[in-house]
Order: structure tokens, then C-alpha cells, then sequence
């Protein structure tokens, strides 16, 4: 079954930061099958706290989703992310 990474998160406090989080990740994604299947667009928060970024990121399976979150370089990745902005993320399995 397909994992998923739900992501929310606030307005970008450093683009530096952001770039510098995007060139990690994209082999750090590639390596997991990681998809970006959601996000970039309109969002229309109906209920709840809006948040400004949101991303759903598909993943072969569940485990995958898991894996690489723990992944060694993305750790190191997401300190950049960290600075970019303030977010949530959710592995959920579906």
C-alpha cells in the first residue's frame, strides 16, 4: 500500500533556505519514488488552521514514506527546510 506525506506549513521566512532544501531533496526523493502528487495551487482551507504551503508527496509504499523521512541525508536536509519555513508532516499509509 502507498504512503503518503501530508505537509503543512507556514509562509517562506528564508528563500535561500528553501533552494538550498530543494536541491537536497530532489535525490534524496528520486532515490525513495517519492512523488509530488498535490500542492503549488489554490487552497481552500473549510475548516481548521489554514496553512499557506501544503504538499502531498506519494511513495511507493508506507515504508518508503517512513524511510525516508528517517533517512540520514534527509535529516541533514531538513535543517534547511527548518529554516525555510515552520510546517507539519504526516506519514500516512493508504
Amino acid at each position: 500500500m502507498s504512503g503518503y506525506w501530508i505537509v503543512c506549513g507556514s509562509s517562506i521566512k528564508d528563500e535561500d533556505a528553501l533552494k538550498e532544501y530543494g536541491q537536497l531533496w530532489i535525490p534524496i526523493g528520486e532515490r525513495y519514488g517519492a512523488e509530488v502528487i498535490a500542492g503549488g495551487g489554490e487552497i481552500d482551507t473549510r475548516k481548521g488552521s489554514h496553512y499557506p504551503r501544503q504538499l502531498v508527496v506519494r511513495f511507493p509504499t508506507y515504508q518508503d514514506a517512513v524511510a525516508c523521512y528517517e533517512d540520514p541525508e534527509y535529516q541533514v536536509a531538513m535543517v534547511a527546510a527548518n529554516k525555510a519555513y515552520d510546517r507539519e508532516l504526516s506519514i500516512v499509509e493508504g
